[in-house]
């Protein structure tokens, strides 16, 4: 009997999918709150409608540059803590080896296998900088896409 291959697919795109989500959200509630409040207020129509589009486009442009920053200030924490990182490996070595060792020791390592993959992490200070980026600190690296510096 063939076997049939395994593939996984991920999905990906969890903050994109939530920023659209948001987006909508708040892109049809306060059109649609003003549109009512107006109504009561105002008799024409065009006044309504013409309202309705400046606060459409003004709430694009509020959450397009809301998430751009938002994602700016996300890439400048993540290169600040790169930094940081890196000095501390540069400076504390001895202390950063053993917050690699306690990690591991979560996972339930020990003994020679836990010298080896410590030593191999240690060996490469670009590998041991993204490890303590994503284990210690639980970061990951920004994408460029979203705020390009």
């Amino acid at each position: 009997m063939p076997t049939i291959p395994h593939v996984e697919k991920h999905f990906t795109a969890t903050e994109t999918v939530r920023d659209v989500v948001i987006g909508m959200a708040d892109g049809l509630t306060v059109p649609f709150a003003l549109a009512a409040g107006l109504s009561a207020a105002v008799a024409s129509t065009s006044v309504i409608v013409t309202a309705g589009m400046a606060e459409i486009v003004a709430g694009a442009i509020a959450m397009g540059l809301g998430g751009y920053l938002a994602a700016r200030t996300d890439a400048e924490h993540y290169s600040a803590e790169v930094t940081r990182e890196q000095t501390e490996i540069d400076t504390l070595r001895d202390r950063e080896q053993r917050e690699v060792e306690e990690i591991f020791r979560s996972y339930g390592l020990d003994g020679a296998n836990l010298k080896a993959v410590v030593a191999a992490i240690t060996s490469d200070r670009k590998r041991w900088v993204d490890f303590m980026m994503r284990f210690e600190l639980g970061l990951e690296r920004p994408d460029r896409k979203c705020a390009p510096s």
